[in-house]
């Protein structure tokens, strides 16, 4: 980096930074010392624990082998790309960067943010099954400890995805300097891809198993939730780390990493366009991130209740408020002092703004004493039909609730930055999504408590612990569930949020890459819906949701199918529905573990080679029709998925937290909790798998789409000058027809049956 170029503030600054975020990574090994000093409770209740560990630990190593070649196909294939690029942007060239060197930057950038993504995944998901049978120990003591014990680890995954999320950005910064946002596309897009198999593979798992021991142990024999004779029941436990735990810190460390690429692409536009470089327009999103990483070691030190204040929820609420303040009081400041501009720190502000509304809105479509469950609660009366019903206009009016303010987010920059540039209002959109994840460290911290709680209540109902620690253990379940809901919604806004950044970092790439080529240069890019080749790109984005959406859901059947049999079977164990035969847990874990790898390549070849085939087929102009299809119909699902999912599973729990009176129909066993469970069974791959996994697929799109539109501005005046079968043409019409046969051979491969049981 040429610090030359820089003022002594700002190289300070940079360095500060780097010092943060190595600080967010000494506060995860100082908890997680801490909680690893916890009392482990008894023999059964740690042998339980050591199951469930064993099998995500399997889980994810054998998820680590089947996308390693995945990972290393595509980094050479990202170091291609990039070579291939005739011609750089300006800025790169001035800071003294040729196309290699962007290429290997590239690339590396592309393997660290993989790794990185992977270890936040990783490492999270390790301390939250060492965590569960603490939390049930310290439920023993009291409601705060065991509080105290989940959120904290919990807190661990949130500051691995602060710092390295910002230890990465920020070292990329120091070595590319303002060519920095090339290199970063590369860091974006590993912590993305990575961020999508984790979210799919993750739920695949975990509703598979929790569909198969649902469906078998719930309805049709009637046991408790964790019941130590369901075969399915450890399968279970083991899911809600691998798609909660893992698949969320590797699905907000992607966005945490997609808006500084898109804020960087952005600031660089600004900081040229004037009569001198501007280093602070992108040096201020990695700031503004520091600030967010302080702001979240002292929120989350701060949860904690009393024995007197028993709600879990206000205190993590709490401590996310506090965060909030904290942040919005460092953004004003920075703002005022270095940048002299107001505007910026009103952008980020509506960013936190839009976090902590969005928290407010899914905490009342999800929330079990809010309306809308308990619509759904009373809606069960009726049996499966109305419950099914009632869940699915909740999630349908919540997704348009939700991307009005979203709306409103995108429409404060406006207003904000009004007179401006395009380029200045999206930085300012860019700055809304960077200021919405400054509080990463409190949204997987609430994120995580959801499974670590969940599986301290399973360990403690199949230990059979005292009534007064089993009930504290549910009611934190429970507040688990609304804040894995609430965070849900917060990756699902972050998602847009960056994707609509990305969109405008795209029409800022097209305008670098047609001065490079010096071909005429509109003023902005400008998609025009009006002419049929976009207008079919904007087609088939809205429908590519769908389709993939239609592809996971099949492969939560497929694999659910496999654990209903096994359950099935296993109940036919003589001896095992009496208590005097042990289940084969670790069968049930090795079918959902296989399962859930078998189904990752197709969904991944969908997300990567269709943004390929429509940018190189139809042109870039189409390809950004095709964004905004995908943004558009891909946010609309995910908030509907996730919410109806989230309500139906909190309207099941109110039902069981009744007095069992069959004559009543109230409580566990009756015709209500039966209709509830069905709601519950339908929305579990809804909430925990498809409409999760949006988040990854927009921004894989997104990243992908950037990635390749320089290529694409380039063959689109090849073919235009001498058509698509002139020599130099010919082999991008290849990559166009290959990448059509894997499509093909992926949607082949998901339309294999998925129910068949046995007899």
């Amino acid at each position: 980096m040429n610090w030359s170029s820089i003022t002594q503030f700002e190289a300070i600054g940079v360095w500060a930074v780097l010092g943060t975020a190595i600080l967010g990574l000494l506060y995860a090994a100082f908890l997680t010392r801490q909680i690893l000093r916890e009392d482990t409770g008894t023999e059964a209740m740690r042998d339980i624990s050591n199951r469930i560990r064993e099998g995500a630990v399997a889980y994810l190593n054998k998820q680590l082998r089947t996308i390693i070649i995945f990972v290393a196909i595509l980094m050479f294939a990202l170091f291609g790309s990039a070579a291939l690029i005739t011609e750089l942007p300006k800025y790169v060239t001035d800071a003294g960067f040729d196309g290699m060197a962007i290429a290997l930057g590239r690339a590396g950038a592309f393997l660290m943010g993989s790794l990185f993504s992977l270890a936040v995944g990783q490492l999270g998901m390790r301390m939250a099954v060492l965590a569960n049978v603490r939390m049930a120990a310290g439920a023993q003591r009291s409601f705060g400890e065991a509080l105290r014990i989940g959120y904290r680890t919990g807190t661990i995954s949130g500051m691995l995805t602060d710092g390295l999320g910002l230890l990465g950005g920020t070292l990329i910064f120091i070595m590319y300097g303002q060519a920095a946002p090339e290199v970063l596309l590369g860091f974006g897009f590993g912590g993305t891809l990575i961020a999508l198999f984790m979210r799919v593979g993750g739920g695949i798992y975990t509703k598979a198993a929790d569909v198969g021991a649902d469906l078998v142990g719930k309805v049709e024999k009637d046991l408790p939730e964790d019941d130590p004779r369901n075969a399915a029941v450890i399968a279970d436990l083991v899911g809600d780390n691998v798609g909660d735990c893992a698949g969320m810190a590797a699905d907000i460390f992607e966005s945490y990493e997609v808006t500084i690429v898109a804020a960087m692409i952005l600031g660089i536009a600004i900081a040229t366009a004037g009569p001198v470089f501007e280093f602070k327009w992108i040096l201020f999103p990695l700031l503004v991130r520091a600030i967010g990483v302080i702001s979240s070691i002292i929120s989350t030190y701060s949860v904690r209740t009393t024995e007197n204040e028993k709600d879990a929820f206000k205190a993590i609420d709490r401590g996310f408020r506090l965060a909030a303040i904290i942040s919005i009081g460092g953004f004003w400041i920075l703002a005022l002092t270095y940048m002299n501009d107001w505007r910026v720190a009103a952008a980020t502000t509506a960013g936190v703004l839009l976090a902590v509304l969005t928290n407010t809105l899914t905490e009342y479509f999800t929330g079990t004493d809010k309306a809308p469950v308990q619509e759904i609660k009373q809606s069960t009366s009726g049996g499966p039909a109305t419950t099914i019903l009632s869940g699915l206009y909740v999630g349908m009016e919540s997704a348009v609730w939700a991307i009005l303010a979203v709306s409103a987010a995108i429409f404060a920059s406006v207003l904000i930055f009004q007179g401006q540039s395009i380029t200045m209002i999206l930085y300012g959109v860019a700055l809304c999504g960077i200021g919405q994840l400054t509080l990463t460290g409190n949204n997987i911290s609430m994120d995580a408590f959801g499974p670590i709680a969940d599986n301290a209540n399973g360990i403690g109902e199949m230990c059979k612990m005292d009534p007064k620690a089993r009930q504290i253990m549910a009611d934190l379940d429970a507040v688990g569930n609304t804040t894995k809901a609430v965070t849900k919604g917060i990756a699902i806004a972050s998602a847009v949020i960056a994707a609509v950044s990305l969109f405008g970092a795209f029409g800022d790439t097209v305008i670098h890459t047609l001065h490079s080529l010096k071909a005429a240069v509109p003023k902005d890019f400008i998609i025009n819906i009006g002419e049929p080749q976009v207008f079919i790109g904007l087609l088939i984005g809205g429908a590519l949701p769908f389709l993939f959406s239609s592809m996971t859901i099949r492969a939560v059947g497929r694999s659910a199918n496999l654990i209903v049999d096994e359950v099935r079977r296993q109940f036919r164990i003589p001896g095992l529905m009496e208590g005097k035969a042990q289940p084969d847990y670790g069968k049930a874990v090795a079918i959902c573990t296989d399962a859930a790898q078998r189904e990752l390549l197709p969904v991944g070849a969908l997300a990567v080679l269709v943004p390929i085939i429509v940018g190189f087929l139809l042109h870039e102009a189409a390809l950004g029709g095709f964004l905004a299809g995908v943004i558009l119909s891909g946010q609309l699902m995910a908030v509907f998925m996730a919410n109806a999912g989230g309500a139906w599973d909190n309207a099941k729990k109110t039902i069981e937290d009744e007095p069992r009176d069959l004559a009543k129909n109230t409580g566990k066993g009756s015709e209500r909790h039966k209709a509830s469970v069905v709601g519950d069974t339908v929305g579990d791959p809804l909430k925990d798998t498809s409409g999760p996994a949006l988040n990854p697929m927009i921004k894989v799109i997104n990243m992908v789409s950037i990635l390749i539109v320089p290529l694409v501005v380039q063959v689109s005046h090849q073919t235009n000058r001498s058509g698509w079968f002139s020599p130099e043409a010919l082999p991008w019409l290849a990559v166009v027809v290959i990448s059509v046969v894997i499509v093909g051979w992926a949607l082949w491969s998901s339309r294999r049956g998925a129910f068949k049981f046995e007899s």
